[in-house]
């Protein structure tokens, strides 16, 4: 293999969803999707989720994995998520919650 197939090959990585919390932008437009820091899936189903998502109401008590305070400022976002319509092209998949208790990442 050469040098700069191995080299690429490594630079890839996966988006763990356990890291991101706090205020988070949810980008929807495909044609800004390079600009964001992960691709997330909304899943209908929460058994098949990667992460269950609280809408917190206040930034403050955004402090953990799971709970997320909805920004509509990209520009004050700690993270702007693209949020895709295909679950394979999204790096992981949330399922929003109404119990704050079932918020937070799921190991797998």
């Amino acid at each position: 293999m050469p040098a700069t197939t191995v080299a690429a090959a490594s630079a890839v990585r996966s988006v763990d969803p356990c890291l991101i919390y706090g205020s988070i932008y949810l980008e929807r437009d495909p044609r800004r999707r390079s600009y964001c820091f992960a691709a997330a899936y909304e899943e209908p189903d929460e058994a098949f989720a990667d992460l269950m998502v609280f809408k917190e109401e206040n930034k403050l008590f955004a402090d953990r994995a799971g709970y997320w305070y909805i920004t509509t400022s990209r520009d004050f976002a700690d993270y702007v998520v693209f949020v895709s319509d295909k679950r394979a092209l999204a790096d992981f998949a949330i399922h929003y919650t109404t119990a704050r208790s079932f918020a937070g990442c799921r190991k797998q």
